[in-house]
């Protein structure tokens, strides 16, 4: 297969508004980014005033509109170095545990795994208490048992690190980036 000549990030977006702004700050100011929203990204980027419209003008987004997720075949082809979902529900990190991909950010991971590229996943419910920020007001909330339990077998993935915070999520994504600079 023909390698891109500078593969790019690809970054996951799911129904999360766990610092879904600092995440997509942080995300912009990367070179090089796509991002890959699933139908309760689309959903949640507009209770929290985000536009993708806005998005668009600054970053290639593929949405969740394809039964097949169409732009795995991007994977197969050399196009993405890596992948970050940040923030991710509770939902999200319970599909990639059992393997499930019926969304566009299950589907990108689970090709990434297979075509051995690294994961990065910002999981949203990694502590017994998260104070989180709603569309309106900031929130404490109680992850269940088995988010918690999803969450640790997530660490246990072969090329997948499983961050708990933003400034976590930041560190391990310029560790990445800073591999790929030492390898080009």
């Amino acid at each position: 297969m023909k390698r891109e000549a500078a593969p790019r990030l690809a970054w996951g977006l799911t129904g999360s508004g766990h610092y879904l702004k600092e995440a997509l700050e942080f995300a912009l100011e990367l070179p090089n980014v796509d991002f890959f929203l699933t139908k309760a990204a689309a959903e949640v980027l507009h209770m929290y005033t985000h536009s993708i419209t806005e998005l668009r003008k600054r970053a290639r987004v593929f949405r969740d509109t394809t039964a097949s997720a169409a732009p795995v075949g991007l994977f197969y082809k050399g196009h993405y170095h890596s992948v970050v979902v940040a923030p991710a529900t509770s939902n999200s990190v319970a599909k990639m545990v059992a393997g499930i991909s019926d969304t566009l950010v299950t589907n990108i991971f689970a090709q990434a795994g297979k075509c051995r590229i690294p994961s990065i996943v910002f999981a949203c419910d990694t502590e017994p208490e998260v104070y989180t920020e709603a569309p309106s007001e900031w929130v404490t909330l109680y992850p269940r048992r088995i988010d918690l339990e999803n969450s640790t077998k997530l660490k246990g993935f072969e090329h997948v690190s499983v961050v708990d915070s933003l400034d976590a999520m930041k560190r391990a994504v310029m560790v990445r980036l800073g591999e790929l600079n030492q390898i080009g």
